[in-house]
């Protein structure tokens, strides 16, 4: 699937860094970020650009907060064309702590909002856009939103909202193939003036496949993770993405050396990806958070009562 539109992001850092609090070393960022450049992909999310006030340095490495120092030093002496992303939430940023885009080394902002809360993910976005930054809206746990409150956020957004691409964002890893194209081309009936992202997890070992079906009704931003590592089940592995696009500007070659060097023995000390409780979570679309919490946990293998736990008595 050839077509010179489609942007990739990879967010490894960023959303694998949800499954060891954000304690990236900055080695390891630098062998991301420089496989990464070399392998000609558009965009890398270094992490988030959180509040301190609401969470302490003590419990979180440095890509919760990804100052300025921390970046430079995590990608020096690295060539590259690759821009850089951070991602905030709403309620949890401090804009002093977002410098003007003229002083900072991050070319993206992306705001993860609720259907509920677009109101504040619309504020938010302007402000950085005011800044200078390109910047996103990423329209998590979509798969319970309701139809009626999307329709009303799309409208919104296209009308008010000067953010380029807005992302349907499968944070539950609960949509198949057919609600992926019903949202993709109901975005895109109502944002005439946006691009249209995917960023899907793998909760059922569909994230490859519904990124695919995003691309094919013309979502023109995609997200990736190497090896696939993100929160819980992970995402869309990079490496299929670059295999699927046949752009000559991508280089598979760089993304399978630094999963041989980082990952493979990062799989070691660190567990992300397809297991059963993360497939419960997804097939039942529940947040992955209870699954994480099972896998730290003495049951961590009890799948069939973690199951039967979210059915409750259905004796009524």
């Amino acid at each position: 699937m050839f077509r010179e539109k489609i942007k990739v992001l990879d967010c490894t850092i960023r959303d694998g860094g949800l499954m060891n609090n954000h304690n990236f070393t900055h080695e390891f960022v630098r062998a991301v970020y420089k496989a990464i450049s070399e392998a000609g992909i558009d965009y890398m999310e270094i992490g988030y650009k959180n509040s301190r006030r609401l969470f302490s340095p003590k419990d979180y490495g440095k890509w919760k907060f990804c100052d300025e120092d921390d970046i430079k030093r995590a990608i020096e002496g690295v060539p590259s064309k690759t821009k850089l992303s951070v991602m905030v939430d709403v309620d949890r940023v401090d804009f002093d702590d977002v410098p003007q885009k003229k002083d900072s080394i991050v070319s993206m902002v992306r705001v993860a909002s609720y259907v509920k809360d677009i109101d504040k993910a619309i504020f938010l976005v302007n402000h950085f856009a005011d800044k200078g930054y390109e910047t996103t809206v990423n329209i998590m746990a979509i798969s319970r939103a309701l139809d009626n409150e999307l329709t009303e956020a799309l409208h919104q957004l296209e009308e008010e909202c000067k953010a380029r691409v807005i992302y349907v964002v499968d944070s539950n890893g609960a949509l198949y193939q057919e609600s992926v194209e019903f949202l993709v081309k109901k975005f895109k009936s109502i944002l005439k003036s946006k691009e249209i992202g995917m960023h899907a997890h793998n909760n059922q070992q569909l994230a490859f496949s519904n990124t695919i079906e995003a691309i094919i009704h013309d979502a023109n931003y995609v997200d990736g993770s190497i090896y696939g590592l993100g929160r819980a089940a992970g995402n869309c592995p990079t490496e299929l993405l670059l295999g699927f696009l046949k752009n000559p500007k991508y280089d598979i070659r760089p993304i399978l050396d630094v999963i041989s060097k980082e990952f493979i023995p990062l799989r070691e000390k660190l567990e992300w990806g397809y297991v059963i409780p993360y497939a419960i979570t997804g097939i039942l679309d529940e947040h992955p958070k209870t699954a994480m919490a099972l896998r730290e946990s003495n049951k961590k293998e009890d799948y069939r009562e973690f199951y039967e736990g979210f059915l409750g008595d259905d004796t009524d």
